[in-house]
């Protein structure tokens, strides 16, 4: 499975938790970095010996301080919040009253904190009612339907939008003709939609948990593809990777 594909699939549970547990391999991984931690294994941190399951929640608390912190802060096309919603939502959690809100904001006024707070909750129910709406979909669609799923769209994508909408079946057949049976790259597509195919295949190259050097990543993209700097450009460009200021470091977003 994709590594995006195990956040976007993960059950609410799951997102509150910040990982999930797959049997076929014994690992609780999170969904946040997809950093994995085997059933059996003991892990070292600065003072414990934790087994698999402490591990995992001891690795999102250091690495992401929270699963809300962590979702809080994804784009607002996956969260559909504003930044003043987000601001809001965090003095909520720690439980403030609309009049304490207030005097951290510095403006406004408890009817306006109030009124925000309900259409919080309003956002709330349209959700829990989008949500079976969509399951009661999914249990009724044919098979032949659902063999026509869209893919997972990466989490660092700059703007959703139509170029995303892709299935498994065009994936399929996008790699199919532009990769040759070796792995290389024949030639870089044009289209829109057909470069984020692309891109999103050939990031399966790099480790998520590794920060690169500029010259890492050149040396594994020429194994696919002569014009390595395109590539890299691209995959900066369209979110799938991220580097410092100076150029000197990689890493693919979370």
């Amino acid at each position: 499975m994709e590594r995006d594909s195990l956040f976007w699939n993960a059950s609410i549970e799951e997102l509150q938790k910040g990982y999930t547990y797959q049997s076929s391999s014994d690992e609780y991984i999170c969904l946040f970095c997809n950093r994995r931690f085997e059933d059996g294994v003991i892990y070292p941190t600065e003072n414990l010996l934790l087994e698999a399951k402490k591990a995992i929640v001891y690795h999102i608390k250091e690495t992401h301080r929270s699963t809300f912190d962590y979702l809080l802060g994804m784009d607002k096309k996956y969260t559909g919040l504003s930044e003043l919603q987000k601001e809001l939502l965090q003095y909520f959690k720690k439980g403030l009253s609309d009049k304490e809100i207030v005097k951290e904001t510095s403006g406004g006024s408890t009817s306006t904190i109030r009124n925000h707070r309900f259409k919080l909750k309003e956002k709330e129910k349209q959700a829990r009612i989008f949500l079976t709406i969509m399951s009661l979909i999914q249990e009724e669609e044919a098979p032949t339907i659902r063999q026509d799923e869209f893919i997972s769209i990466h989490k660092g994508a700059k703007m959703v939008d139509d170029r995303y909408a892709i299935t498994k079946e065009e994936k399929d057949k996008v790699l199919s003709t532009y990769f040759h049976k070796d792995g290389t790259l024949g030639t870089f597509p044009s289209k829109e939609k057909r470069k984020i195919i692309v891109l999103q295949h050939i990031l399966g190259l790099f480790n998520g948990e590794k920060i690169y050097t500029e010259k890492e990543i050149n040396e594994i993209l020429k194994t696919i593809y002569s014009d390595f700097v395109t590539i890299r450009r691209y995959l900066i460009e369209y979110g799938f990777m991220e580097r410092n200021k100076d150029g000197s470091e990689y890493w693919i977003k979370q």
